[in-house]
């Protein structure tokens, strides 16, 4: 590699990784609580006993899926808020580096959201409903 070339490397997009890590907390908590919500609990017993059972042990492990997934969650800050995070100098680039930022911090703060919501219902309503 000589002087005048350089190597041009694409925006990562850390945002399919970002919703990927709220995906047991999605299942564990925040969807059974919508479906039941509206009404099909039924759905929601179909769903975790006959069609996809390995869906039960997020439920019965609420402490390591919401503690793994926190963890994932805070790396996944730490990659789209380091310092020194720079879009590269090229029009083109840039353009593709700022949609690319724009869309993961769209997916980071909803898989956020949905961690929230979940850890709600599992840790902070049992206690309320106790008092």
């Amino acid at each position: 590699m000589d002087a005048n070339t350089t190597q041009v490397t694409k925006p990562k997009k850390w945002g399919i990784w970002i919703l990927f890590a709220s995906v047991p907390t999605l299942l564990c908590c925040a969807l059974p609580v919508v479906l039941v919500s509206l009404g099909m609990g039924s759905a929601v017993v179909s769903l975790y006993s006959d069609h996809l059972p390995f869906l039960q042990w997020f439920g019965m492990n609420e402490h390591i899926t919401f503690g793994v997934t926190a963890v994932i969650l805070a790396f996944a800050a730490w990659l789209l808020y380091r310092p020194g995070r720079t879009c590269p100098a090229d029009p083109a680039l840039a353009q593709a580096c700022q949609s690319a930022n724009k869309w993961n911090l769209r997916f980071y703060w909803g898989a956020v959201a949905i961690w929230c919501i979940g850890a709600f219902f599992a840790f902070v309503l049992p206690i309320l409903q106790a008092l």
